[in-house]
């Protein structure tokens, strides 16, 4: 393990709350262990360690990254999503290797949706070719994971959305009975929806075939039927 992984972990588990780390647990659905730090606390003492040590080096950041995404306590896969967070317009086009084991790897909407939406996003915009290439790869994927980040990466790019494309992705899912896939699809067009809702309510009034979760979501903020 890297020497910034290392101080990392040694700092959280200092701070770890064995009390509130049962209740974090359960709230996920029994899937993580916690150490029990909640998002205040944890961002405080990152900002610490961060002061104190720097940001990872980028040469560094894909082994520090798998470091934390290792380790069984959710904060650590948290703090590695901040941590990209802040480099994010300063990663290599290859980075995205490490960017994919982190969306199919402990996958959850927890991490997957703040990786997808921000990211995936700010990586796609800054390298054209690898959106090419990884969107038509993780479209077809059996991973439902990566096909709903195909539908979230543009949830901030406002008036840069490529609607046709949103909409060409959500038609390939039609006929999914996966939650998430169809929360994703609702999600991005409510999203898409506060810049634009005439197209939103356009496509849901002439798309029989949407489920109803997703043209409820989609619709949530616009009304229309």
């Amino acid at each position: 393990m890297h020497a910034y992984s290392l101080a990392l972990k040694s700092l959280f588990e200092k701070n770890a709350n064995p009390a509130q780390a049962e209740p974090m647990k359960k709230y996920m659905r029994e899937q993580f262990e916690y150490l029990g730090i909640k998002t205040p606390e944890r961002a405080a003492l990152q900002n610490e360690f961060i002061k104190k040590n720097g940001l990872p080096p980028l040469d560094k950041l894909d082994s520090i990254s798998r470091d934390l995404w290792g380790l069984p306590q959710r904060e650590f896969q948290y703090t590695s999503i901040s941590l990209l967070g802040k480099l994010e317009n300063k990663l290599e086009a290859e980075f995205i290797t490490t960017i994919e084991y982190l969306l199919i790897t402990k996958s959850w909407w927890d991490t997957v949706d703040t990786i997808a939406g921000n990211t995936v996003g700010v990586h796609f915009k800054r390298f054209p070719k690898v959106r090419e290439k990884y969107l038509k790869k993780w479209r077809k994927s059996e991973n439902f994971w990566l096909r709903r980040t195909t539908l979230l990466f543009q949830l901030g790019y406002k008036t840069e959305t490529d609607f046709d494309l949103l909409c060409e992705i959500i038609r390939e899912n039609f006929g999914s009975d996966e939650f998430f896939i169809n929360k994703a699809i609702g999600w991005a067009l409510r999203q898409y929806a506060h810049t634009n809702p005439a197209p939103v309510k356009k496509f849901v009034k002439a798309t029989k075939e949407l489920h109803p979760l997703s043209r409820r979501e989609a619709l949530k903020n616009i009304g229309g039927s």
